[in-house]
């Protein structure tokens, strides 16, 4: 794919690999501030680095997938029982800034009358557009931290408030303040409604070309996304802020969002080495086969747990049947002990679509859109089944198939909309757990003490419960970095006193 051929070129550039002598020579001493590289190629990093970040094996895998219970171990089972190593939030963390530099680093370049106008030469587009979509992606990484963390350092392109104080340069600040959550998520839609404004009004420009993985540098999609962006967070904060909300909802919907599955923003991986999807590179290139599919998800699509007790289409594409042909997922948060007791060939694995080394990881899509507007509309059937149209005919289901299965489901009400909801964020495994913290929905996620497992062994029958090892359920956030109470400690002191103790029971704002 011509648009990942960027990406070992630029692997060598910010991480200092394989390129020539003279790519290496014409980079900054400090790789976090690469000036003299054109900003397509720091686009394109930040890109992938976000995407990495949030799909890898630590947060993802062994983390946000499992909390969704959308995958279950098989062989080490303490991140299923919350077990979580601090050094998952370490990394998540210092990825995160990482790529926002990166993003800061484009709208710097665009903004300095030094170098604005070689920035914005060729075919990297204008420096407004070029700043617009670097605000779009800095939204979306600052959305996932502090959906992950609660109060984080933010920083803002369009307000200088004295406590957004991340990212600050010349002189270095490596001891930001946190700002609330409250705070961030009002800047954040007011982030996306600007940039998304800007990009509309150049919308059959092209920024940033091929470079751009997610859009190929399409000024209209990228607005689509930045508004749709905006229904989501909208609805992460309708308790808290209702207001807000319905006028972000509002504004959004009038000035476009998500169309159709052509709409959708994803990344694309390569089928070639070393820039294969996250899931690929650990269990194919890695061998592992420690991630199963778990029976709360399997059941589900099989129609034995949930609203809908029928088979789901999509079951085929989410996971592989067993040495034997069926469907089996692994029993979710077993006992450590027991983790292995079925092999790899007697459960359920992932499926070939979603193990592929070129998979598109989801940013957001269509069909999470349409739920969101069927939440909004007080429950509406229309929106509901186009959005279960939509997810299906994403993974490959036939059209006719796709409309057929959608129009013989059950009438749109709570449950049925955002079970169908989880179902199609699959594989998103943040925003899953983020919804499932939000609405307490599916209903049918395993709970502490319930069986997830009856075995038959010589003895007799043993049953297995769900005993978590921390807290008292479904994580509500991740700890904050080791290194935040180190080296920024008095700030971090000062984001539990307004948030609350750093453990993963404590409530985010939007979820109190």
């Amino acid at each position: 794919m011509k648009n990942m051929q960027y990406i070992s070129c630029l692997l060598a550039i910010f991480f200092i690999s394989a390129c020539s002598d003279k790519k290496l020579s014409e980079i900054n001493d400090d790789p976090n501030r690469p000036g003299s590289v054109p900003t397509p190629n720091i686009l394109l990093s930040a890109e992938k680095q976000l995407i990495d970040n949030i799909r890898n094996e630590q947060f993802s895998l062994r983390g946000t997938m499992l909390f969704a219970q959308y995958y279950s171990q098989n062989i080490y089972t303490d991140q299923s029982r919350y077990d979580i190593p601090r050094s998952y939030s370490d990394d998540f963390w210092a990825s995160s800034y990482k790529a926002l530099n990166n993003l800061n680093e484009i709208i710097k370049l665009n903004s300095d009358e030094e170098t604005k106008s070689i920035a914005s030469a060729g075919t990297a587009g204008s420096n407004a557009d070029q700043i617009a979509i670097s605000r779009i992606l800095k939204a979306f990484i600052f959305h996932s931290l502090t959906d992950v963390f609660g109060n984080v350092p933010y920083e803002s392109y369009g307000n200088k408030d004295p406590e957004f104080q991340a990212l600050q340069q010349n002189p270095d600040n490596y001891t930001p303040a946190y700002a609330s959550q409250e705070k961030i998520y009002v800047d954040l839609l007011a982030e996306l409604q600007a940039a998304a404004d800007t990009l509309l009004k150049n919308p059959t420009a092209n920024t940033f070309g091929t470079a751009d993985v997610i859009y190929q540098g399409d000024n209209h999609k990228w607005a689509k996304f930045a508004n749709s962006l905006r229904l989501r967070l909208a609805t992460r904060i309708s308790v808290q802020n209702p207001l807000l909300s319905e006028e972000h909802f509002t504004d959004a919907l009038e000035k476009g969002v998500f169309e159709s599955n052509a709409d959708n923003a994803t990344f694309k991986y390569s089928s070639a080495a070393p820039n294969e999807a996250p899931l690929f590179r650990a269990t194919v290139t890695a061998n592992r086969r420690d991630f199963a599919v778990s029976h709360v998800l399997i059941n589900a699509l099989t129609g034995e747990l949930g609203p809908f007790q029928v088979e789901d289409p999509r079951l085929s594409r989410y996971a592989l049947p067993n040495a034997q042909g069926n469907y089996v997922g692994q029993p979710y948060g077993l006992p450590l002990e027991a983790g292995g007791l079925n092999g790899p060939t007697a459960i359920s694995l992932p499926g070939s679509v979603v193990n592929a080394a070129d998979f598109a990881e989801v940013l957001q899509e269509y069909a999470e859109v349409q739920f969101l507007i069927s939440e909004y509309n007080n429950w509406d059937d229309a929106s509901y089944r186009k959005g279960v149209e939509a997810s299906l005919t994403r993974w490959g289901i036939p059209a006719d198939e796709a409309s057929a299965f959608a129009a013989d489901l059950p009438a749109a009400n709570e449950e049925t909309v955002l079970t169908q909801k989880y179902l199609a964020l699959f594989t998103q495994g943040l925003e899953a757990w983020s919804e499932i913290r939000r609405t307490g929905f599916p209903i049918f996620l395993i709970k502490p003490g319930e069986v997830v497992w009856r075995r038959q062994t010589e003895n007799g029958i043993v049953n297995y419960t769900f005993q978590p090892l921390f807290g008292n359920g479904i994580p509500e956030r991740l700890y904050y970095p080791n290194k935040e109470q180190n080296v920024n400690r008095e700030n971090y002191q000062q984001a539990l006193a307004a948030q609350g103790d750093d453990v993963i029971t404590t409530a985010l704002w939007w979820n109190k």
